[in-house]
C-alpha cells in the first residue's frame, strides 16, 4: 500500500500518484524517438495520452447540505444489501458496493465529513473486483469514520484483478471533511462502503456513480 499525500484541490490535472506513471511513459518514448524507432515510440505516445487520462483527476461540485453522503468513487453501483454482521461496524449495517473499470476516475474521496477512528489495512488476493467475496479475500484497506454526531461507517478500498496498488493518504485521527481527496486505486477495482441501518439509500443497483457530487444516500 501506498501512502502518497496530495492536496485537497487538484494543483495539475492528474493525480499526484500517477506522476511517476506519465513519467515513465515519457522518458520511454523520448527514448524511443532519440534511438530512431518510430514506429515503437509512437506506440509509446498513444499509451502515454492513456496513462495522463487514467490518472485524471478532475474538482467535482460538492454537495454542502448537511445529511448526504457522497459517493467516494466513479463507478457502478453493484450491491446495496443488509448485513446482519460486518467486521468494521458493530451489529448490522448496510453495505454499498461500487465497482470502477479501467476506464472510471480513480481519485476516491472522503464520503462524510468525520475523524478517522482506524485504518485497517489487509493484504490478500487479487480476484475480479465486481465478486462479492473480493470484500473478503482481496487487498483492501479501510477507514472506519466517525461522524461529528458520534455515528461510525467505514469506506474499505480494495483492490481488483489488474489493480495492484492500493493508495491511502490518511492516518488515524486525521479530519476528513466531505470530498476530501484521500486516495485511489491503480487500474481497476472496487470500494465498499458499510452504513448504518438507519441509513436512507439514494441509488439503486446498476447506477452510475461520480465520486465527490453523486449522493449515495442520507445520514440520519
Amino acid at each position: 500500500m501506498d501512502n502518497t499525500k496530495w492536496p485537497a484541490r487538484a494543483n495539475l490535472p492528474v493525480a499526484q500518484p500517477g506522476l511517476i506513471f506519465i513519467f515513465i511513459t515519457i522518458l520511454f518514448t523520448g527514448m524511443l524517438f532519440y534511438f530512431g524507432w518510430s514506429f515503437p515510440a509512437w506506440i509509446f505516445v498513444v499509451v502515454t495520452g492513456f496513462v495522463c487520462w487514467f490518472f485524471r483527476d478532475p474538482d467535482r461540485d460538492i454537495p454542502q447540505d448537511a445529511k448526504s453522503l457522497i459517493s467516494p468513487a466513479d463507478g457502478k453501483v453493484i450491491v446495496i444489501e443488509k448485513l446482519e454482521k460486518c467486521e468494521y461496524l458493530s451489529g448490522p449495517c448496510i453495505k454499498v458496493s461500487i465497482f470502477m473499470n479501467v476506464f472510471n476516475v480513480h481519485v476516491n474521496r472522503a464520503p462524510f465529513n468525520g475523524v478517522v477512528q482506524k485504518v485497517l489495512y489487509n493484504p490478500g488476493k487479487f480476484m475480479n473486483a465486481s465478486f462479492d467475496k473480493a470484500s473478503i479475500h482481496n487487498e483492501r484497506n479501510a477507514l472506519i469514520i466517525q461522524t461529528e454526531n458520534g455515528t461510525n461507517f467505514a469506506v474499505v478500498q480494495i483492490a481488483g484483478l489488474i489493480a495492484r496498488r492500493i493508495v491511502n493518504c490518511v492516518q488515524q485521527g486525521e479530519e476528513l471533511k466531505k470530498g476530501d481527496r484521500y486516495g485511489m486505486i491503480r487500474f481497476g477495482s472496487r470500494l465498499d462502503l458499510y452504513l448504518p441501518l438507519d441509513f436512507d439509500v439514494a441509488v439503486n443497483i446498476g447506477e452510475k456513480t461520480q465520486a465527490g457530487s453523486t449522493i449515495i444516500g442520507y445520514m440520519k
